[in-house]
């Protein structure tokens, strides 16, 4: 069976809407990153395990990852353009409980909501980049990409410079962005709701051309299967350095929650820029090299890494964080363009399944650390990237003909 579809005249690309909902996805994975960024104050105040931590991280991704596959897949079947706003909402209320929960239950009570929102922004959200992209795929989807991995990078500073200094109650601050951010999404759904109107109009769907090999239904699972095993193997990792590194830092190095933060802001904020290169790099020479070059340059660092010096921590961090987060767009793109009638769902199932590789590595690497202590869980950990040579067997694309 053929994963390709009729190739259409591509439109222009639309750079305000790319922009905006690059945006929005600052704001969303901004207020998601307020968890992780809580995590060192709720291990002090409250005396949360590292297990328990674990958890937090599970319930919160293990919903977005769940759910958003299924919200793609409504979406490719009935649109929902103002979906955006609502989850964005979701994600208010669930910011607002956090703010004020006193205790563990609700302090999972609150991270469902911020789950559910996470689940609906993003499929929709991926939808409306592929809709203003026009020839510029590889970019949009950077843009986009960018947007929720610099939300990310800021859970240090966030932690460092406004939860150590204010506690749990910190957290409201964030309800500004939130509230922002509806009224943001609103204006884009009202565009989104356009492009469809004029699509029915039209009766001319805009669809996605694939750079793939004519695949069979064989070949395309199998591919799916490697591309998923890359998206484990990354999210696992990230995982790993955004939620608990830190206390191996403290640990090993014996720095304060807020220098050890601006360590990992580091390698966050690094990654967000690879995550914008490796968009309009996959476009020049194509998505299975960037997903490869993703992991061979960060697989001898990682290795190293528990063994260095504190001064060479820092030049390590960037350079992995760099190169492991240039696939992360690309991956995307690589699945839609394996399914390409599916673009919503397989932007859910993708970034969904990031989000839940997360949540199950937030639980064994919190259970690790409790039973094995941090700096053995750093060195078992720093193996992962190498499993990543499963990639070398996906099907080589084309690069994007302008």
């Amino acid at each position: 069976m053929s994963t390709t579809v009729a190739r259409p005249t591509l439109a222009n690309p639309i750079y305000p809407i790319m922009v905006a909902i690059g945006i929005c996805h600052l704001f969303n994975d901004t207020l998601q990153a307020v968890i992780p960024a809580m995590f060192p104050v709720l291990e002090k105040e409250i005396g949360l395990t590292f297990t328990q931590l674990g958890f937090i991280t599970f319930v919160l991704n293990m919903v977005s990852s769940v759910l958003q596959p299924v919200v793609g897949f409504f979406s490719d079947r009935n649109p929902k353009p103002y979906a955006l706003p609502l989850g964005m909402t979701c994600t208010f209320v669930g910011l607002a409980g956090i703010s004020v929960a006193s205790n563990y239950w609700f302090i999972l009570l609150s991270v469902i909501f911020l789950g559910l929102g996470s689940a609906i922004f993003h499929p929709e959200g991926s939808k409306v980049s592929f809709m203003a992209a026009g020839s510029k795929r590889g970019l949009s989807q950077s843009i986009y990409q960018v947007g929720g991995n610099t939300g990310q990078a800021l859970a240090p500073l966030i932690s460092a410079f406004v939860l150590v200094p204010f506690g749990q109650i910190g957290a409201a601050w964030f309800l500004i962005v939130a509230a922002t951010g509806i009224f943001l999404l609103a204006r884009i759904s009202s565009w989104y709701k356009g492009q469809l109107e004029k699509e029915r109009l039209t009766k001319k769907k805009k669809t996605l051309i694939s750079n793939l090999p004519t695949l069979t239904k064989k070949q395309v699972g199998v591919a799916i299967g490697l591309l998923m095993a890359v998206i484990f193997i990354r999210s696992f990792y990230v995982t790993n350095m955004t939620n608990f590194y830190i206390f191996y830092l403290m640990d090993k190095y014996h720095l304060t929650i807020q220098k050890g933060q601006i360590f990992i802001f580091i390698f966050l904020a690094v990654g967000a820029i690879g995550t914008f290169f490796g968009g309009p790099m996959a476009d020049r020479i194509g998505r299975k090299s960037v997903i490869l070059l993703s992991f061979l340059v960060p697989m001898p660092l990682a290795l190293l890494l528990p063994y260095i010096p504190l001064w060479l921590v820092v030049i390590f961090l960037g350079i992995i964080g760099f190169f492991i987060m240039l696939s992360f767009s690309v991956t995307v793109i690589y699945a839609q363009e394996l399914v390409p009638s599916k673009v919503g769902t397989m932007a859910g199932l993708t970034v969904g399944l990031a989000f839940g590789m997360g949540a199950i590595g937030s639980v064994v690497i919190g259970m690790l650390m409790d039973s094995f202590g941090v700096l053995d869980t750093m060195i078992v950990i720093s193996v992962l990237p190498l499993f990543a040579f499963v990639a070398f067997w996906l099907p080589k694309d084309h690069k994007i003909m302008a």
